[in-house]
């Protein structure tokens, strides 16, 4: 069911476990995570990064959120990292209620001033906003210590942040990378601890894709209620495809997409997993009909 990104991260943030946002970029990444999804009775999140927007523009936008609104476990659908003032305006008339604006390549105040302007609009369509302060790159296991805790976080900074622009979950940047870690993750859990006791909105995780087991259970410890996989899905994707493509025997269209579905269902079952939210989709039960009306009351 066609769930709000709010009552997923809140009932995440009470409960203690955190919700898996998988990058989607065509009908076989849909699938994988739906199924694995209601495998696992776990909510869960169809994530849209602008390329896949570019990729799939509003065809793919509703074949988000017809597939979430007929999971039988709830699903909701988020834009992710969107700079564009456009995508964002255009995702939120075709039906998407929650969106990333993305300012952190910005200078600070640019990006305040961007995340504020985003966020009066998504509210207007009773949409939420993750934002992000900090800068998490996929290149920055090779910076220098000072330099990678320069690009993180400020716990005193976070809070003007939030309180000038209204947004409803920031992303942090304490360590983590997009794409693959290059040397083994470091976390700056005493830097998310503070972050977490001056904040009280949902925290968010880029960079999961690759972190280990005990670096996932402490960062929901510690108040992270959502976190971003793409890489490892994307390249379980590529090397289904690539084995069955390059495979003695030669098979069906239908049969090598359903190989590659499958490959990323497991990565996907194994997330979840991690994420503490197996068997606990039954914690979400208010529709997303209700929730609308009751913004929509509010304002």
């Amino acid at each position: 069911m066609l769930t709000s990104t709010r009552e997923l991260l809140e009932t995440a943030r009470r409960n203690i476990f955190a919700i898996g946002a998988f990058n989607v970029y065509n009908l076989e990444g849909v699938k994988a995570v739906i199924n694995a999804a209601e495998i696992s009775r776990s909510p869960a999140m169809l994530q849209l990064h602008p390329s896949a927007l570019k990729y799939g523009s509003s065809p793919l936008v509703a074949l988000c959120l017809e597939a979430a609104e007929a999971a039988t476990v709830p699903i909701s659908v988020h834009l992710d990292h969107s700079t564009s003032v456009k995508d964002i305006d255009r995702v939120l008339q075709d039906g998407v209620r929650s969106i990333m604006a993305d300012g952190s390549p910005l200078p600070y105040e640019q990006n305040l001033e961007f995340t504020r302007n985003m966020t009066r609009l998504a509210h207007s369509y009773h949409a939420i906003v993750e934002a992000e302060i900090g800068r998490i790159s996929g290149t920055e296991d090779g910076l220098t210590i000072a330099e990678k805790e320069a690009k993180m976080t400020d716990p005193q900074q976070a809070v003007e942040f939030v309180k000038a622009t209204n947004v409803d979950a920031l992303a942090v940047t304490i360590g983590n990378v997009h794409g693959e870690y290059k040397s083994p993750p470091r976390l700056d859990f005493p830097r998310l601890e503070q972050i977490r006791m001056l904040l009280d909105i949902p925290l968010v995780l880029h960079g999961a894709s690759g972190l280990p087991a005990e670096m996932i259970a402490r960062s929901i410890q510690l108040g992270v209620c959502k976190f971003n996989v793409n890489t490892e899905v994307r390249q379980a994707y590529m090397q289904a495809l690539k084995d069955e493509i390059c495979g003695q025997q030669e098979k069906d269209l239908l049969e090598v997409t359903g190989e590659a579905i499958a490959a990323m269902q497991d990565v996907i079952l194994e997330k979840l997993e991690l994420f503490g939210s197996v068997g606990k989709a039954h914690l979400h039960e208010t529709p997303y009909a209700t929730v609308l009306a009751a913004a929509a009351h509010r304002n």
